[in-house]
Parts: structure tokens; C-alpha cells; sequence
């Protein structure tokens, strides 16, 4: 039974990898998107996103098979339980694309008042923690998975400096109100896919040490 477990252990990674490898695109095209304020490219985030949830669900039967057949214990019953907390915190970085997506869609179509946060370095980020977290899981690194959770810091506080400044520019484009709240929307959606990316690196933490570090502000 260990042989056969052990094989599925393996196969339930290369296909979380797999999903993970899927994310990372949506993301990449996603920032894309913000960069060049392409409606295009933000269109065909959202009609693929359904290949994200198709994924995400097959990953957790997957898991939810292998304990009942095998009914794992100790290094191998962490290691499904973490699949599944990654699992969906990768559908959900997902989700995130598509709501930057979805409000550069609606931003590309609006003719803006000339105020533009660029969300290059917020963006880089927070595609550098998703790719960190996912090299820490391949490698068992948990050296990378610590520098994930010392980058959302730093994007938290771009966060926080978007919503400053776009706050500050509403009164003198009132006009165009719409088009300020979708742009710092972009802000509050790079900064939750920063946290989901966290949350891989934390369950990562967890897998190799067996100590669950959420809410631990050391």
C-alpha cells in the first residue's frame, strides 16, 4: 500500500505543479493587462478561467481519494491536507486575475482624467512572491518561503500609498470617480493575490516543519 500511496502522493503534486504553472500565466497576462490597459488580453483571462476551476476541483477528489483508500498518517496525511489549503488558495489567486481582468476591462473602455498609479513594482511583487512560493514547494525551500511572507509587507505598503493617492485625486476629478474606484480596486486585488501567495508559503513552512505559523506576527 506505501508503494501505491506514494505513487499518488507524486501524481498529486506534478498536478498541483501543474495548476500552479496555469495561475502563474493568468497572473503574468493579468499584469499585462494593468501595464499596457489592454481589454484584450483582460478578455481572455476571464473566458479561460473556468480551466482554473476545473483543475482546482480534480485536485481536491484527488486528495479526498487518497485518504479514504489509503488513509495516510503523519508526514504523508500533511502533506494531502496542505495540497488541498494550496489548491485553493491558487483557485483563488486565479479568481484574483480575473478581477483585474475585469476592472481593466472596464477602465480600457473609459477615457481616464490623466491620473494613472503605475502598479509596476506593486505588480512585480506580487508575481515574484506567487513564482517564491512555488519554488519553495518544489524544493522544500524554507528559506524562499520565509522571503514570501517579508515581501507582502512591502506590498501592503504600496497598497496603502495607492489608496492615499487616489483618495486624494477624487476630489479633483469628480467626473470621473468610476474610473479612480476601479483603479484602486487593481491595488486591492494585486494585494490579495500577494496574500494567497503567503498562504502557500506558509502551509509550505508547514510541510517541512510541522508548525502552523498563521498569525504569527514574529
Amino acid at each position: 500500500m506505501t508503494t501505491h500511496l506514494q505513487k499518488e502522493l507524486e501524481k498529486i503534486k506534478k498536478m498541483l505543479l501543474s495548476l500552479g504553472a496555469m495561475v502563474e500565466e493568468r497572473v503574468r497576462m493579468a499584469i499585462l493587462a494593468v501595464e499596457e490597459f489592454d481589454g484584450e488580453i483582460a478578455e481572455k483571462i476571464i473566458s479561460s478561467d473556468y480551466e482554473i476551476d476545473e483543475m482546482e476541483v480534480e485536485i481536491e477528489e484527488e486528495c479526498l481519494k487518497a485518504m479514504a483508500l489509503y488513509q495516510p498518517v503523519a508526514v504523508d496525511l500533511r502533506f494531502l491536507v496542505t495540497v488541498v489549503k494550496m489548491n485553493n488558495d491558487l483557485e483563488r489567486i486565479g479568481d484574483q486575475a480575473v478581477n483585474i481582468a475585469q476592472r481593466m476591462q472596464t477602465i480600457a473602455k473609459k477615457e481616464g482624467p490623466g491620473f494613472i498609479f503605475d502598479y509596476s513594482e506593486m505588480a512585480q511583487k506580487a508575481e515574484s512572491m506567487l513564482k517564491m512560493s512555488l519554488d519553495a514547494l518544489v524544493n522544500l525551500d524554507l528559506n524562499l518561503a520565509f522571503k514570501v511572507l517579508k515581501l507582502d509587507d512591502q506590498v501592503d505598503e504600496i497598497q496603502k500609498e495607492a489608496y492615499r493617492l487616489i483618495k486624494r485625486a477624487m476630489p479633483k476629478h469628480p467626473d470621473n470617480v468610476g474610473y479612480l474606484i476601479n483603479l484602486l480596486l487593481v491595488s486591492r486585488h494585486l494585494e490579495r493575490l500577494a496574500d494567497h501567495a503567503t498562504n502557500i508559503a506558509e502551509d509550505v513552512i508547514y510541510m517541512i516543519e510541522g508548525e502552523i505559523i498563521r498569525h504569527v506576527k514574529s
